[in-house]
């Protein structure tokens, strides 16, 4: 039957063998420093700088969002149409948002996919391209 190391000792084995092997720093246990952030909880710092930086982004999405759309249209009118967008399409921009920032492959698909798409677009005549845009946009928020 083998013998039972114990903890310290197991530990111990471990650092030396990360030494020898050439790692840089040897594990460590977690120190009394103070934490940066609003709490002494790191976890509760990680999860309120997430929140931050997610709401920022979301904020700062739909800025842009309605600027785009807010020369053409006008502001009343783009506010409509950027709240008639529906769950598919809203999913849609998250699965493919998500796909390419995972990985590299997937940023290339995203990216492939959109410059085919603006390809395709510029293909068409503009006039016919900017009213079959309009009448997508426009008239969901007539319907109201």
């Amino acid at each position: 039957m083998k013998d039972r190391v114990s903890r310290a000792e197991l530990r111990r084995r471990v650092q030396q063998l990360r030494q020898e092997r050439g790692y840089a720093e040897p594990i460590r246990k977690a120190s009394d420093e103070p934490v940066p952030g609003p709490t002494e909880n790191a976890a509760t710092n990680l999860f309120m700088a997430d929140l931050t930086m997610r709401a920022a982004s979301y904020i700062t999405l739909a800025a842009v969002e309605k600027s785009m759309l807010k020369g053409r249209y006008g502001k009343d009118q783009a506010r409509e149409i950027l709240g008639n967008r529906s769950l598919g399409q809203t999913f849609m921009a998250f699965g493919l948002a998500k796909l390419a920032t995972r990985s590299v492959p997937g940023a290339v698909i995203v990216g492939g996919g959109a410059l085919a798409k603006t390809l395709y677009d510029r293909r068409k005549s503009r006039r016919r391209q900017r009213l079959k845009g309009d009448r997508k946009l426009v008239e969901p928020t007539l319907d109201d």
